[in-house]
């Protein structure tokens, strides 16, 4: 540390005159007061500071990432049951019109209360479904594979069945198992109801 000393007259050189040693002694002062505040702020430069500093933002826990989870797989393997088991029931309704008939008329009600967005754009597939089987029933149309046509009767047969996976009473989930089945009865056999369509569309 630098003494008081340094600011004796006889510590400057004589030659120096009045206003270079005022110069002189404010640049000193000057330095002192600068070492002080070096020494009181070291910690700023200090480089292991900087360190445990960098190391305390780097030690912070990151939020975990949110995992999607899959839809609960013994859900579809029971929705995938229930449907085999109405596949069994429609191969019953092939050649028997008069079921087939009855088998439209409760769906056709069941329908005119269903609400449409749970289907999307397979509303209208089920009911050209619909109108396939009266239509079948009736003798008036027969161009449909066995095969395709108990798929449209399973599916048919699991909507109106009032004891499906999900029940249609209650809002907003009772009808998606409904919806997930003509899904799936569409994909099967769209071919055959697009021919069906068109079949319509000549014949009025």
């Amino acid at each position: 540390m630098l003494s008081v000393n340094v600011f004796l007259r006889q510590n400057f050189p004589s030659r120096i005159c009045r206003h270079e040693r005022r110069l002189l002694v404010d640049l000193t002062i000057q330095t002192i007061q600068d070492k002080r505040l070096l020494r009181n702020k070291l910690g700023c430069f200090d480089k292991s500071d900087v360190k445990k500093r960098k190391k305390a933002r780097s030690g912070k826990k990151k939020s975990p990432t949110k995992v999607k989870r899959s839809p609960e797989p013994a859900l579809k393997n029971r929705l995938d049951a229930e449907f085999a088991t109405a596949v069994i029931s429609a191969r019953t309704y092939v050649g028997n019109p008069s079921r087939l008939r009855a088998l439209f008329d409760e769906a056709a009600k069941e329908a005119a209360s269903m609400p449409r967005d749970p289907f999307g754009e397979t509303w209208p597939y089920f009911q050209a479904m619909l109108r396939l089987i009266r239509a079948y029933s009736d003798g008036t149309y027969r161009e449909v594979p066995e095969s395709t046509l108990v798929v449209i009767i399973a599916a048919t047969v699991y909507v109106v069945n009032p004891l499906d996976l999900i029940p249609d009473a209650l809002p907003a989930l009772g009808y998606l198992d409904d919806a997930t089945v003509i899904a799936l009865a569409v994909r099967r056999s769209r071919q055959a109801l697009d021919d069906f369509m068109t079949w319509e569309t000549t014949t009025l």
